[in-house]
């Protein structure tokens, strides 16, 4: 990946729909460029999807989840991804083992989360944070 990828790459974080033709005139090259570049992106797994950020008046969160030791978290997280209202499960390093990013319609429901995750066998502890504000960098 070179710089010409980080620049396609930093726009399309901001909005995924922008049209390759708006990217080639801002980076200054063409269109051609700019498509095949991105299918390579794709082709090589540095884009993984395209996505829609939403700003939907829900409640959105952080549950940071703690396992065992001897948990296998890759099994952990592929569950919690399946979960209504989870945008993303990171697997991380430091005190909690997980992190779970929650678009959820009320506090009732990231409270409802919070439960199933707490129901799971593996889970020892978890730490929820509201998120108050969100940039897109």
């Amino acid at each position: 990946m070179d710089e010409l990828d980080s620049e396609i790459l930093s726009i399309l974080r901001r909005d995924a729909r922008t049209p390759y033709t708006e990217i080639a005139d801002q980076i200054g090259t063409s269109e051609g460029t700019v498509r095949n570049r991105v299918e390579r992106l794709v082709e090589d797994g540095v884009i993984e999807r395209f996505t829609v950020a939403t700003r939907t008046g829900n409640v959105k969160s952080m549950v940071e989840v703690g396992v065992d030791v001897d948990v296998d978290t890759s099994a952990v997280t592929d569950r919690i991804a399946e979960w209504p209202s989870v945008d993303f499960v990171w697997q991380v390093s430091g005190e909690e083992d997980i992190v779970v990013v929650v678009d959820a319609a009320d506090t009732g429901a990231v409270n409802d989360l919070i439960t199933r995750a707490r129901e799971l066998d593996e889970v020892v502890s978890t730490k929820t944070r509201l998120i108050l504000d969100e940039r897109v960098g």
